[in-house]
């Protein structure tokens, strides 16, 4: 005769098999941060669980395709979860509308183009197109994060997204901003005046303030939406060698492109 489960059991077989599921994610997302892979012990310690724990976790993720062992005993991603990855982001419909945007922008400039997302505090780097020479190298990386609040992708959109001073101040909380550079914002009042000017103008700027001597100009992007952006592009230019003044000037052609105009 079957046994029969209690609530009470049920609840918790359910919360056992969520913190299964959880330490999986924690070894996966551990294997993401290093390429070049990682021994078990190490892993172990990165996500603070027994060793024997780790390898059943990477054995399931082996199993899967999601992870490789090579013949030193060291774990990383595996091939599977790569081609999974790469499908969806291929297939993404802001990125099959934005790819084109970028190369026309990479090619007339010369220099790194993004297309970023908001989440959170955070900017999110869905695209990135650096030119086949001279490219600056910047920290960026699709799938990386940088502090909105620095960055011109950022501020172009918490200036949709923060319409006054009180929105400014909710979204800032208790934290303190960080400041990557001396020229980095610092404050609410200086970020809800940065944004006042944003909105006025219809474009930002990072004028060294999330890396020293890179500068970018900053415009919102509609690709799914005409009156809310889906994201916002950027271009970014060592200061001595593409000036934001430059940058500035060329603002018609900058959108005339996002647009979609002069694409050939």
């Amino acid at each position: 005769m079957p046994k029969l489960v209690r609530p009470a059991d049920a609840i918790g077989d359910a919360d056992q098999k969520l913190v299964g599921s959880d330490r999986v994610l924690a070894v996966l997302a551990e294997l993401a941060r290093h390429p070049d892979g990682v021994g078990l012990e190490e892993m172990a310690r990165s996500v603070d669980s027994p060793k024997p724990t780790v390898h059943r976790a990477l054995a399931a993720l082996r199993r899967a395709g999601f992870a490789a062992q090579n013949g030193h005993g060291r774990y990383a991603l595996g091939d599977e979860f790569l081609r999974l990855a790469f499908a969806h982001h291929e297939a993404r419909p802001d990125h099959v509308r934005v790819t084109p945007i970028l190369q026309a922008l990479c090619d007339r400039y010369g220099e790194t183009v993004h297309y970023a997302v908001l989440d959170g505090t955070s900017v999110v780097y869905r695209s990135k197109l650096d030119p086949p020479a001279g490219a600056v190298r910047l920290t960026s990386v699709v799938g990386g994060r940088n502090p909105a609040h620095c960055t011109g992708v950022g501020k172009v959109l918490l200036a949709h997204a923060l319409p006054d001073e009180a929105a400014v101040r909710a979204w800032v909380g208790d934290r303190t901003l960080e400041r990557p550079t001396e020229r980095s914002i610092g404050t609410v009042e200086e970020l809800h005046a940065a944004l006042e000017r944003i909105r006025a103008q219809g474009y930002a700027i990072d004028d060294q303030e999330n890396e020293p001597g890179v500068n970018c100009i900053a415009v919102p992007a509609y690709l799914t939406s005409p009156t809310v952006p889906s994201g916002a592009i950027s271009i970014s230019g060592l200061t001595y060698r593409t000036p934001l003044d430059k940058l500035v000037t060329d603002l018609p052609t900058i959108r005339a492109i996002i647009a979609g105009e002069n694409l050939a």
